[in-house]
């Protein structure tokens, strides 16, 4: 489990993790803003947990109806596809699942804070699966149908 911080320049810093003892330590380390880009703290804004359960699994194509009038917005879904380079990402760290969940800071309580917009994401909680995938329980999965 890592917690990843947003610094005022929006690059990257992991500022807390908890992990096996065979595993090599991110704590400390630095990445540049372009790590996470601007249009995923957005969806992170939006949506604010996001579940990978196989970054190797293939993923499935969308097809819209013609009939509708507007393009499918899929940024409430849970069910959405990692980008390919984030695919990458993750099994170059060995990880096959992830959890991630934003922290929001908001700014309407009168605290100063370090951008315009406080009501944004300043920082991810990342549970990365360092094992085989597994499947969820029967009961989880179809409480997680009904949303």
């Amino acid at each position: 489990v890592m917690v990843y911080k947003f610094h005022e320049d929006e690059h990257g810093e992991v500022v807390a993790e908890s992990k096996r003892p065979d595993l090599d330590p991110y704590i400390g380390l630095h990445y540049p803003s372009t790590d996470i880009p601007q249009a995923s703290r957005f969806l992170f804004k939006q949506n604010r947990v996001r579940m990978i359960v196989d970054c190797n699994a293939t993923p499935v194509q969308v097809v819209q109806d013609e009939g509708l009038m507007q393009p499918l917005c899929l940024v409430g879904s849970t069910l959405r596809a990692p980008h390919g380079c984030h695919a990458q990402y993750m099994a170059n760290m060995g990880s096959i699942a992830s959890l991630a969940m934003a922290v929001i800071i908001n700014g309407n309580d009168g605290e100063t804070c370090w951008w315009e917009d406080c009501n944004g994401v300043v920082g991810l909680g990342c549970f990365a699966i360092i094992t085989s995938a597994r499947c969820i329980s029967i009961p989880f999965s179809a409480i997680a149908l009904q949303f």
